[in-house]
């Protein structure tokens, strides 16, 4: 069990060396390289932490701290890397460029310190500073300059509400539901960037689908009351 328990923290860090490749492919402006690594890393992190409760790190290899590593490589992958990505893209003016990159790397490091961020369903508290998925959109979509804007000022203010976002794997309520739509967003991720966002790809409504119901359904979760189970006796 310590041996599995360390190969979890292994593998998380791993996802430092995936963001590395994925800012080389960044500084070269090779946008869909970039993005399919930041993918490869997305599913890395989406791997390593049922992996790390199953095998209890934290009791079993106590010398790492899992939390703090993962926190590290995802303020990396997450937000470091899509936010140069945005700024170097051409999607935007410069000076709408210089908005949007100081918006996010800012708020998003103020928003990983908060120790309030995860709710007691397991969802998150306030939008989880997830701009690698934001950008990867936004280079599929390529909308007009106002709405990138409206998008990264309004996702900005969200994390420091109380609007509830979906965890893709820890949240139980309609888990049956967002599970399939978290796979499907991969999916239809990797689809865009190997094609290099072609607008003609399929992928691009399958990724509006899916970003649609992982952006809303947290709220509707706020919104829409929770039914009780009555027990049979």
């Amino acid at each position: 069990m310590r041996l599995k328990a360390l190969s979890v923290h292994l593998l998380t860090a791993s996802g430092a060396v995936l963001s590395m490749l994925a800012m080389l492919a960044a500084v070269k402006e090779e946008w869909s390289l970039m993005f399919l690594w930041l993918v490869v890393a997305l599913i890395v992190d989406g791997i390593d932490g049922p992996l790390a409760r199953r095998y209890d790190v934290t009791a079993n290899w106590p010398t790492y701290d899992g939390v703090l590593m993962d926190l590290i490589v995802d303020y990396l992958t997450y937000v470091f890397i899509p936010a140069y990505a945005l700024f170097k893209s051409g999607l935007l003016p410069e000076w709408a460029a210089w908005l949007c990159i100081v918006a996010i790397v800012y708020g998003s490091v103020v928003y990983f310190a908060d120790t309030r961020m995860k709710t007691k369903d397991k969802s998150f508290a306030g939008f989880p500073a997830c701009w690698n998925m934001v950008v990867l959109v936004l280079f599929a979509l390529q909308p007009p300059t106002w709405i990138t804007l409206v998008f990264v000022i309004l996702l900005t203010v969200a994390m420091f509400t109380n609007l509830k976002f979906v965890h893709p794997t820890r949240t139980k309520r309609w888990r049956e539901i967002t599970l399939p739509m978290s796979l499907g967003w991969v999916f239809f991720a990797g689809w865009a960037a190997w094609v290099d966002f072609n607008p003609q790809s399929w992928a691009h409504w399958g990724l509006v689908i899916t970003s649609l119901y992982l952006t809303f359904a947290g709220i509707a979760h706020q919104i829409i009351p929770e039914r009780a189970v009555k027990r049979v006796e």
